[in-house]
């Protein structure tokens, strides 16, 4: 079996007090610490010190290195920290075992940090199977989606693949049935059945599912809409979405 990325392991850190929060957190697994090799100031000592006594081993390299890493060039401040996301896998290694039943959420260009880090909060504590966050055109899963999940991203079930297109592709090898939120469907969210594997697609904050996601749309549903009221922000729409399936399986309802 192919060893899995760093990027399917862990989530990125960067800047001198969230690093430092992230060695200090007993709650968190810091893997390891790339520190420029020019580094230097306030903080970089407590860094060290408290990378020393966690036994997280700091790597000396280059700040360009560091900034490729951060996928950030004005704030990383020298320092990446590798943060182990115990649940976090690749798409494909995944669905090899995933479960008969199962219920994943698709995040396609949704590009601000704040929804995609609540989208993970909310999925998580709603038991959703899996979110499925592509590395691209989809906001970097960075301190500022993690500061927005409230930290829930380290734990959050998230599966990754380089693009949406390529992620339903292999969901629906694997039989899973795929459905969009569009608020023009006809068909509402809480009178639609659900197959047993299906995979629900999130779209961009301004423009919605991307042509070629809406493409592999099989179902779209609505959630009905009152007093002239249009849409709602993609992560409420989520939160909506999440929260009815998860009352269908409380409830021992039909999906």
């Amino acid at each position: 079996m192919t060893e899995p990325s760093p990027r399917e392991r862990y989530l990125t850190v960067f800047g001198r007090r969230p690093v430092l929060a992230a060695l200090t957190d007993d709650r968190l697994d810091v893997a390891r610490i790339h520190l420029a090799d020019n580094a230097a100031g306030p903080g970089v000592d407590d860094i060290i010190a408290a990378a020393h006594r966690q036994g997280v081993p700091v790597e000396r390299v280059s700040p360009t290195r560091v900034k490729r890493l951060a996928g950030n060039g004005r704030q990383d401040q020298g320092v990446v920290a590798d943060v182990t996301a115990p649940r976090m896998r690749g798409l494909a290694a995944w669905l090899a075992d995933a479960p008969a039943q199962a219920q994943v959420l698709l995040l396609d260009q949704i590009t601000t940090p704040a929804n995609v880090g609540m989208i993970l909060r909310t999925a998580t504590a709603a038991g959703i199977d899996g979110i499925v966050v592509p590395f691209n055109q989809v906001a970097d899963l960075g301190p500022l989606v993690i500061k927005a999940s409230a930290g829930v991203a380290f734990d959050a079930p998230i599966l990754r693949c380089r693009t949406s297109v390529e992620a339903l592709t292999l969901l629906r090898q694997a039989r899973f049935r795929v459905y969009g939120l569009a608020g023009e469907s006809a068909t509402s969210l809480y009178s639609a059945s659900f197959a047993d594997r299906a995979v629900f697609c999130l779209g961009n904050e301004s423009s919605g599912l991307s042509d070629a996601v809406r493409d592999k749309v099989q179902v779209s549903v609505a959630i009905p809409m009152q007093s002239g009221v249009e849409s709602l922000n993609v992560a409420s729409a989520a939160a909506v979405l999440c929260f009815e399936l998860q009352r269908r399986r409380l409830a021992g309802s039909p999906r």
